[in-house]
């Protein structure tokens, strides 16, 4: 029979507490317990998630995240009458902390209010698609106590206070639903035939197979202005919600069928221009002068000595 005369081993005493081996033991005990449930409830609410729809899986995402709290904070009450404090001693503590959350803790606090109010109200889901005002665009992995991890498209994980998701700007582009219309801009050379123009823009945005085509969402073309060097046009292109979490390469892709669709039809892509006037004087020994004046359409960025050439 083993002796566990050891538990009883008194560790140290301050006043009428005193904390004994056993005790600090169990405290530990309560709190691997404590953790391992919880994992083992999260991974199974994930699995059941997994076999539902997106609503299904938000419902279950809160509860998991509520049941997890919970656990430890039970398990972590537990654990403390394990170390001998009795129900009046914690209520000291729980003001002790109420006195720290006031001093200090306000930010800690507001993230965890924060963090539940953001699970309540739907505003934001894991696997939605988001844009803050600094400019950060990715797709919402966890929404932890403190802060929610977001997964932008180069893989890097951010962690964003929860507060500030709360009292920012924060534009979800998959909210009340995952399909959503891109404008592509693109110009033409002035002398362009319209009609042409825009038919070759529809076909372009045929060409990319995740276009959608349906009743009030086919693809439309506007023309938008008078520029410098060109008249300028936008594509509107509703597409599915599988390439809506990847703006940069939805971008490439249209703008690459535009150029292909365009090149095709012969329509000519402009490069900016501007007009060059160039006036020159010679002055002869009688003092009389000749003015010439002359004038030379060149591209902004080719301007050297051999391509300003004056002519009558």
């Amino acid at each position: 029979m083993i002796d566990a005369a050891w538990l009883d081993v008194q560790l140290f005493k301050v006043g009428d507490f005193s904390l004994k081996l056993g005790q600090l033991i169990s405290f530990f005990v309560v709190l691997v317990i404590t953790a391992v449930v919880s994992k083992v409830l999260q991974a199974g609410f994930n699995r059941l998630a997994r076999q539902q729809g997106n609503t299904s899986h938000h419902h279950l995402y809160i509860i998991s995240r509520i049941i997890h709290y919970l656990i430890l904070f039970v398990g972590f009450i537990i654990a403390l009458t394990m170390l001998g404090f009795k129900v009046t001693e914690l209520a000291i503590m729980a003001s002790a902390l109420g006195i720290g959350i006031g001093l200090g803790l306000q930010g800690m606090v507001n993230n965890f209010v924060s963090g539940l109010m953001i699970m309540f109200e739907r505003s934001l889901k894991v696997g939605d698609f988001i844009e803050i005002s600094s400019g950060l665009v990715g797709e919402v992995i966890e929404i932890n106590m403190r802060a929610t991890l977001v997964r932008t498209n180069d893989n890097i994980d951010i962690l964003i206070p929860n507060a500030d998701l709360v009292s920012g700007i924060v534009t979800n582009w998959t909210l009340a639903d995952n399909v959503r219309r891109f404008r592509i801009p693109f110009s033409v050379a002035y002398g362009s035939d319209k009609e042409v123009v825009k038919t070759a823009a529809l076909e372009a945005a045929k060409a990319v197979n995740y276009t959608l085509s349906v009743p009030g969402r086919q693809p439309i073309v506007w023309m938008t202005g008078f520029g410098d060097s060109a008249i300028n046009f936008t594509l509107g292109v509703w597409v599915s919600h599988e390439q809506v979490k990847r703006p940069t390469a939805l971008m490439s892709d249209y703008l690459w069928a535009i150029d292909d669709a365009l090149r095709e039809n012969n329509i000519e892509i402009p490069f900016p221009q501007r007009d060059l006037h160039i006036r020159s004087s010679e002055v002869g020994f009688g003092g009389s002068a000749a003015n010439q004046s002359s004038s030379q359409s060149i591209s902004r960025d080719s301007i050297s000595n051999d391509s300003i050439k004056p002519h009558d």
